[in-house]
C-alpha cells in the first residue's frame, strides 16, 4: 500500500495537535524557517517550548561553546546545540504539566547562498527526541546541500526539511527506509541533496547505518556515500576537502577481491608523482551502485544489503570505501573536483581505458563531441588516470597504453594525454596479477 504523503502544513499541525510532543527549536542561518511552519500551522503552543536563533557568533559561543575549528556550520556545532537545548528542557520542564510529554530538541546550522553567490550553501540538521515518555534519547542527524539558485527558495526548502525530519522522528522512526524517503516530501527534484544520515539511540538499535546511507543513493538523494575503515559513514566534503585522493573503481557483484596489486602500485606511483604523503592522502575503493541501477532502474532490498555487506567487508581490509552511482570516470572526476582536492588519481584497468577510445561506445554521429565532453570532464591539471595492464585472451599479449588499440579518430587526442601524463601506465606490476580479458 502506497504511503500517504501529508502536506507540510498538515504535518506541522498533526504534531502541534499531539499533546505528547513538546520541544525546542534552535536555528542558526536561513531564518527560523522550521519554527515558522509550526507557528503558521496553528496550535503551536501545544508543541513549542522555546525558539532561539543565536546568529551572532559571540552569542552562539556563549550559549554552546567555542568551536575550535572556527566552523559554525558543522556537525560538532549541531551536536552541541542538540545537547544544550535538550538538557535545558529536562532541567526546566518538570511536574504534572509535563508528565506525559515526549521531549525533543530540533537544531540546524546552515549557510544559504550569499549576496555575491560565491559560497556553497549547505547545512547540518538534527533532532534529539524521546520515543517514550521519560525514555532515553534518540538522534537523527543529516547533512544537506541546498541546490536552488535563490536564497529565499533555499530557506523555504530548509523549513520543509525540518518539518519532515521531526515528523519522521515521531511517526516513521521504526521504519528507517520510510523515514529516509519522507525527508524529501513536498520538495521539488533538484532542490536539495542529502549526503549523510547518522542515527543513534534505542529506537534505532536494529537500524543499519550503512543501509540508510546507501538508500540515499538508491533514491537519488545523494550521489555517493563514504565509509571509513571502521565502517562508519563519513560526511564526504569534510572527509575529502583539499586532500590528495586516489580511487580504485570496482563493479557491482564483483565476486573477487579488488586487484590490490593494481591498487597498491597505483597509490605508490600517485604519491611519487604528486608528492602526496599518507597523512594528507585519502585512499578509496569505490563500489559502483550504478551497475545495479542500470539493470532496471530500481534497487531492491537485497541489492542494498549486498552493498552494505560489501562495504563492511572491504572496510575490514583497512580501506575507505565509497559507494556511488557514477557509471563513467568523468562523472566521478567532476564530483571529486568539487571538493578542491590537491591531486586526484583514478586507478583503472587498460581494458576499461580502451573502451573510452572505442568509437563503438558512443553515438557515431556525436562521437567527437561526446569524447571531447568526456575528456574535458575527466581531466584537469590535478587529475590523473593510472592504468594497469591486462592480458589479451586472443593474442596472449599483455596490453598497456603503449600497444592499446585506439580508434583512428581519437589517436591524436590519446597521444596528447599520454605525452602530457594525464594517463600514466602503472609500473613494476607482477604478471601473475594481470587480468585476462
Amino acid at each position: 500500500m502506497a504511503r500517504e504523503i501529508f502536506e507540510t502544513k498538515r504535518k506541522a499541525l498533526k504534531i502541534n495537535l499531539n499533546p505528547d510532543i513538546y520541544g525546542t527549536f534552535a536555528e542558526i542561518g536561513a531564518g527560523q524557517e522550521v519554527a515558522r511552519n509550526f507557528f503558521e500551522a496553528g496550535a503551536a503552543s501545544g508543541t513549542i517550548a522555546k525558539t532561539i536563533s543565536a546568529y551572532d557568533m559571540a552569542f552562539s559561543d556563549a550559549i554552546y561553546g567555542v568551536e575550535e575549528s572556527g566552523r559554525y556550520v558543522s556537525r560538532t556545532r549541531l551536536n552541541k546545540m542538540l545537547h544544550h537545548e535538550f538538557n535545558l528542557l529536562t532541567e526546566r520542564l518538570y511536574g504534572e504539566k509535563y508528565g506525559s510529554k515526549k521531549f525533543f530538541a530540533f537544531a540546524d546550522t546552515v549557510t544559504t547562498l550569499n549576496f555575491t553567490k560565491t559560497n556553497e550553501p549547505h547545512g547540518w540538521i538534527g533532532v534529539r527526541f524521546q520515543h517514550e515518555v521519560g525514555g532515553p534519547v534518540n538522534d537523527i542527524v543529516i547533512h544537506v546541500r541546498l541546490l536552488d539558485s535563490d536564497s529565499r527558495l533555499q530557506s523555504k526548502v530548509l523549513g520543509i526539511l525540518g518539518v519532515n525530519l521531526i515528523f519522521a522522528a515521531y511517526y516513521y522512526a521504526e521504519d528507517p527506509q520510510t523515514m529516509i524517503e519522507s525527508l524529501v516530501d513536498n520538495l521539488s527534484i533538484g532542490s536539495v541533496e542529502i549526503d549523510l544520515v547518522k542515527v543513534s539511540g534505542p529506537v534505532f538499535e536494529q537500524a543499519n547505518e550503512r543501509l540508510l546511507n546507501l538508500y540515499l543513493i538508491a533514491k537519488g538523494f545523494a550521489k555517493a556515500a563514504i565509509f571509513r575503515p571502521d565502517a562508519k559513514a563519513a560526511q564526504i566534503k569534510d572527509y575529502l576537502y583539499k586532500k590528495n585522493i586516489i580511487i580504485l573503481r570496482t563493479k557491482y557483484r564483483q565476486k573477487s577481491n579488488p586487484n590490490f596489486d593494481l591498487f597498491n602500485l597505483a597509490v605508490e606511483q600517485f604519491e611519487k608523482n604528486s608528492g602526496a604523503t599518507p597523512a594528507d592522502t585519502v585512499v578509496l575503493i569505490e563500489v559502483l551502485m550504478s551497475n545495479a541501477l542500470d539493470e532496471d532502474n530500481a534497487i531492491t532490498d537485497e541489492d542494498l544489503r549486498y552493498f552494505a555487506e560489501r562495504a563492511e567487508y572491504l572496510c575490514s581490509t583497512g580501506n575507505n570505501i565509497m559507494v556511488s552511482n557514477f557509471h563513467r570516470n568523468n562523472y566521478l572526476a567532476e564530483f571529486v573536483k568539487s571538493f578542491k582536492p590537491k591531486h586526484v588519481g583514478i586507478a583503472t584497468n587498460v581494458s576499461n581505458l580502451k573502451n573510452i577510445f572505442n568509437t563503438h561506445q558512443y553515438n557515431k554521429e556525436e562521437y567527437t563531441n561526446e569524447l571531447l565532453s568526456y575528456i574535458s570532464g575527466m581531466f584537469s591539471k590535478d587529475v590523473r588516470l593510472y592504468a594497469y595492464p591486462y592480458l589479451d585472451k586472443k593474442s596472449n599479449e599483455i596490453v598497456t597504453t603503449r600497444n592499446m588499440p585506439v580508434a583512428d579518430e581519437a589517436q591524436h587526442l590519446f597521444d596528447f594525454l599520454i605525452q602530457n601524463k594525464y594517463i600514466v601506465d602503472i609500473e613494476n606490476y607482477d604478471e601473475k596479477y594481470v587480468k585476462t580479458v
